[in-house]
C-alpha cells in the first residue's frame, strides 16, 4: 500500500511541476562564408522543454557567378541543447540536426541531404523580444561545389 501511494504521490509531483512547452520563431539575416560571402536570409521556428528543443529551419543564399558561388537552399530539423533559462539575459545553446538542400550556379543543380551542427545565443531584449545570433556549419553530400559550408546571422526572436 505505502509503494502505490508513494508512486501515486510522485506522479502528481512530476505533473504539477512539469515546465509547459515553450515556442519561439526567429527571422534572420545574415550570410553564407563559403566560397565566398553572400546574403543569407531565413526563418525559423521552434519549441522546447527546459534543456531539449527542436527546432524547423528554411534559409536561402543567392548566388553570386562572378565568385563561382552557388545558391543554396536548405530545410533543416534540429535538436537544441540550450541553458533552461537566460542567465544575464543570455540563453547559449547547441544545435545539431538535418534535412534538405539545394545547391544550383547557373544550370547546375544538386539537390541533396545533408547535416548542421552550430551554435549561438538568444539575448533578451523587452518582453518576449530577444535578439538571436547562431553560426553553423553545413555538411553536404552528394557532389555539391562546395561539401562544407559557414554561416553566420543574427535575427529577431519571439518567445510564446
Amino acid at each position: 500500500m505505502r509503494l502505490s501511494r508513494l508512486i501515486g504521490l510522485t506522479i502528481i509531483l512530476l505533473a504539477t511541476a512539469a515546465t509547459p512547452a515553450l515556442a519561439d520563431v526567429t527571422a534572420f539575416i545574415g550570410s553564407t562564408m563559403t566560397p565566398a560571402n553572400r546574403a543569407a536570409k531565413g526563418v525559423a521556428a521552434g519549441f522546447g522543454l527546459l534543456i531539449i528543443g527542436f527546432e524547423f529551419e528554411y534559409a536561402a543564399t543567392d548566388e553570386n557567378p562572378s565568385e563561382l558561388a552557388p545558391a543554396l537552399h536548405t530545410g533543416m530539423g534540429n535538436i537544441l541543447v540550450q541553458t533552461p533559462f537566460p542567465l544575464a539575459g543570455l540563453q547559449f545553446y547547441g544545435t545539431a540536426g538535418g534535412g534538405v538542400y539545394r545547391e544550383t550556379l547557373g544550370g547546375r543543380q544538386e539537390t541533396q541531404v545533408g547535416v548542421n551542427t552550430g551554435g549561438g545565443v538568444k539575448v533578451s531584449l523587452l518582453g518576449p523580444l530577444r535578439a538571436r545570433l547562431d553560426y553553423r556549419v553545413f555538411k553536404l553530400r552528394g557532389e555539391p561545389l562546395h561539401p562544407v559550408v559557414h554561416r553566420i546571422y543574427a535575427g529577431v526572436n519571439l518567445a510564446f
